[in-house]
């Protein structure tokens, strides 16, 4: 008989960080993989990572569009999180918690801002602080996520664990009158 392991449960924070970071890794532009979650009510409303708008060809296939040495051909993470937000529409996004790998760009945070977010979780700044100040001076709530080493180490291990096989326990059996 194998010795089963200690699960630890994460927090809201470790488990949309770790959600947001694996977005990161659809990202088509090299210069910054990055990722965001948009969550209310500690649901997700939608998912964003850096690529070009549907349909038009991205850094990976054609190379990066640069202006003023920024890659102008994708849209940023945060970004592509509210666009998805209002495609999909159904819920609003007044209130919602974005989390994100990086911190946003000054463009990013305007949207964030105008989208009634109120509260970001970065893994990182990245670059400067601008955007952040921005965001705080306008009353959102601005958190640097802490990494849990706990959580990080339950995460290596989902990863590498295989998938148990169960043995068959018996049969149900449904009755319906």
């Amino acid at each position: 008989m194998t010795e089963e392991r200690q699960h630890y449960r994460p927090s809201w924070d470790d488990y949309f960080m770790a959600i947001a970071k694996i977005i990161a890794s659809r990202g088509t532009c090299d210069r910054l993989y990055s990722g965001a979650v948009l969550v209310k009510n500690n649901r997700i409303i939608s998912t964003g990572y850096n690529g070009s708008p549907p349909n038009l060809p991205h850094c990976h296939d054609v190379g990066h569009l640069l202006e003023d040495a920024h890659c102008v051909r994708t849209i940023h993470g945060e970004h592509n999180a509210l666009l998805q937000a209002a495609v999909q529409g159904g819920t609003s996004t007044t209130d919602s918690t974005l989390y994100t790998k990086y911190s946003p760009c000054i463009h990013c945070a305007k949207y964030i801002v105008a989208c009634g977010i109120k509260r970001v979780v970065m893994a990182r700044v990245y670059r400067n602080n601008q955007a952040v100040d921005y965001l705080k001076s306008v009353g959102i709530q601005v958190d640097i996520y802490q990494e849990n080493i706990k959580w990080h180490d339950e995460i290596i291990q989902i990863f590498d664990e295989d998938i148990p096989e169960r043995v068959n326990e018996g049969t149900v059996k449904l009755e319906i009158n």
